[in-house]
């Protein structure tokens, strides 16, 4: 998102981090701004998904790592800037990766991160995940981890506890249109706030019933043959 790198504020020649970098998307926008005498190391922990970012990387300045961003294998104060785009949500402990992008960052390096809001700010994903609510009440925690930092406060709570100064917190909305038909299909189940763990364990029957429960949902946001959905997304920032 644009909204990571103005948040970043990147400048070119600088030393960046990128932090679940997943498929690289936000290591190709961070490496562009940064320019031919930049550095960007793009970390995640899947290969599948480092092998996807390599596919796109080219001639820009961008080294893949396989790194958990909870025990980085980098030394301290090693960046001007870390960043992270809709993956510190997922991370076991966010504290701790929070504290790890702060280690490896130089004195006066920022810090910039988004993540999705709460469920219900996020209805493209979020209408599956009180779907499954209903029948797995006891997992809360696990089908609501992709908006577990949307939570009002508790990204500015936790950069706080982390170290990071000059903390500050942003929404930014932006709209989504998906065709309907997708909503017929499997991919349902394909939802990036990860509740598919429980999906996969339901039977044919209840899966329909799951389906047919976020259609309903996603009614109120028909448009034009298609359904237009504005979703929020938390920017964060801070300093070292």
């Amino acid at each position: 998102m644009p909204a990571l790198l103005r948040a970043a504020r990147l400048e070119p020649g600088q030393r960046v981090l990128d932090l679940a970098t997943g498929t690289g998307e936000s290591a190709l926008m961070a490496a562009d701004a940064l320019g031919p005498r930049g550095r960007l190391v793009g970390a995640d922990l899947s290969l599948p998904m480092l092998r996807g970012a390599l596919a796109k990387v080219g001639a820009r300045p961008i080294r893949l790592a396989a790194m958990d961003g909870q025990a980085l294998a980098c030394r301290a104060e090693a960046f001007d800037a870390v960043i992270c785009q809709l993956g510190l949500m997922f991370f076991p402990d966010p504290l701790a990766g929070l504290r790890e992008a702060r280690r490896v960052l130089r004195p006066g390096g920022g810090f910039a991160a988004v993540v999705w809001s709460t469920a219900d700010r996020v209805p493209w994903g979020g209408a599956l995940a009180w779907a499954l609510l209903e029948r797995f009440p006891d997992r809360r925690d696990e089908i609501l981890r992709g908006t577990s930092l949307g939570e009002p406060g508790r990204l500015e709570r936790l950069l706080g506890e982390a170290g990071f100064r000059d903390v500050g917190v942003t929404t930014e909305t932006r709209s989504f249109v998906f065709v309907r038909r997708l909503l017929g299909s499997g991919r349902v189940g394909r939802d990036p706030l990860r509740p598919d763990a429980a999906l996969r364990e339901l039977a044919e029957d209840a899966r329909r019933a799951v389906r047919d429960a976020v259609r309903a949902r996603l009614e109120r946001f028909a448009s034009r043959g298609g359904l237009e959905m504005p979703t929020d997304a938390l920017v964060a920032s801070g300093k070292k």
